[in-house]
């Protein structure tokens, strides 16, 4: 638990998370997630990597405007379960990538990465106006593409045997989701007077 001098930022706040950036002081933190085997498979994390090679990705990630990587963190105790991304936010054509990790079992499937999603969404088509926001999912995360679907987001094709993993390929397939689809499902905020 954090005192409150020394509280952690809450940039974007939900019900139950709140999403947070995150800090080099997170190496640790971060390099212990990557070696979670079911966080592994679904996210097709194939590579191993070394805590100084996370320092640098953080640091460089943390200088990067095209991206920006978020923890998603519990609103009553601040435990990290995940982390968030918006990547490769093009503003001339005002689209980006969103991708998402919960990383322990006893966190998945109770929404809370459905509404770490709905803060992000919202970010991006109300703060920084995109227009898309695309994903790839794998085809064997059969759970992950159905909480998309619930979500708002749209299957747009299929990316044929895209990964290799376990063996064997996978096929990946991507959705999207328009800024007008959001606000139809999610509508937008009353502007404050």
């Amino acid at each position: 638990m954090h005192t409150s001098a020394n509280k952690p930022v809450r940039f974007l706040e939900g019900e139950r998370v709140y999403l947070r950036p995150v800090e080099l002081a997170d190496t640790d933190l971060y390099f212990g997630t990557l070696f979670h085997p079911e966080t592994r498979r679904l996210t097709g994390t194939q590579r191993s990597f070394t805590r100084e090679q996370i320092h640098r990705y953080l640091d460089a990630k943390s200088q990067d405007s095209s991206n920006l990587l978020l923890l998603i963190a519990l609103q009553d105790n601040d435990e990290v379960i995940g982390d968030i991304a918006l990547q490769s936010i093009d503003p001339v054509n005002r689209n980006c990538n969103i991708r998402i990790a919960i990383n322990e079992l006893q966190h998945q499937s109770k929404g809370f990465g459905s509404e770490a999603m709905r803060l992000l969404l919202g970010y991006g088509f109300g703060i920084l106006n995109l227009h898309r926001i695309e994903l790839n999912v794998f085809s064997y995360n059969e759970r992950a593409i159905r909480a998309y679907e619930k979500i708002g987001f749209k299957q747009e094709g299929v990316q044929r045997e895209a990964l290799y993993y376990h063996h064997q390929y996978h096929d990946s397939v991507m959705m999207s989701m328009l800024a007008r689809e959001y606000r139809e499902k999610y509508g937008a905020p009353t502007p404050q007077a």
